[in-house]
């Protein structure tokens, strides 16, 4: 909210027609189970793993949950970043779309080796940050996994670690080795 106002209250001032955006969006903290329900849609949470093995003052602080949308046409689950559980398995059940982040390790490492960062980052520091990569996001043989255990129809790869060439064919067909269905790349203006 705060981040927008200042933008707001310029746009307002200049005679624009903007809406104060206190009267736009109305944030509230939420929490695991049904979050919100009408008689076209309901919304399921559940806290995932995104943080669970973090220790020190923040431990336990932050949340990260994944989502279900129940509608009419379809059931679409967003896992958010999470590692592998078995709660994600019993909220995807039977979703017609699961979007699922995907992170490579592999690709990650490459990417701060390239740049320098791994070479200045202490054996402790090393070893964090490859342990949130293995149990804070899923890899493609994670999702694979959990799309067939859970029986979902198609998965679509979102929030992907970068590449530079945009390819991620390769990393469909990693999630196809666990899983039979349908595998799509999240772009930009997609639909699905």
């Amino acid at each position: 909210m705060q981040y927008f106002t200042i933008s707001a209250e310029i746009r307002i001032a200049d005679g624009g027609r903007t809406i104060p955006i206190e009267q736009l969006f109305f944030g509230h903290d939420v929490g695991p189970g049904v979050i919100y329900q009408d008689a076209n849609i309901k919304v399921t949470t559940i806290e995932n793993t995104h943080f669970a093995f973090h220790k020190g003052a923040a431990a336990g602080k932050h949340k990260s949950y994944s989502y279900r949308f129940d509608t009419p046409g379809r059931v679409i689950v967003f896992t958010s970043d999470t590692g592998p559980f078995d709660g994600l398995v019993d909220l995807a059940k039977g979703a017609d779309l699961l979007v699922s982040e995907a992170n490579s390790i592999e690709q990650r490492m490459q990417d701060l080796i390239r740049s320098g960062q791994w070479q200045v980052m202490t054996a402790q520091e090393q070893a964090r940050i490859k342990r949130q990569m293995a149990e804070g996001h899923l890899s493609m043989e994670d999702v694979g996994k959990i799309a067939a255990r859970a029986a979902v129809k198609t998965v679509v790869l979102s929030h992907l670690t970068w590449k530079a060439d945009d390819d991620y064919s390769t990393w469909a067909d990693e999630v196809k080795k666990n899983f039979s269905g349908p595998v799509l790349i999240a772009k930009d203006l997609k639909e699905f």
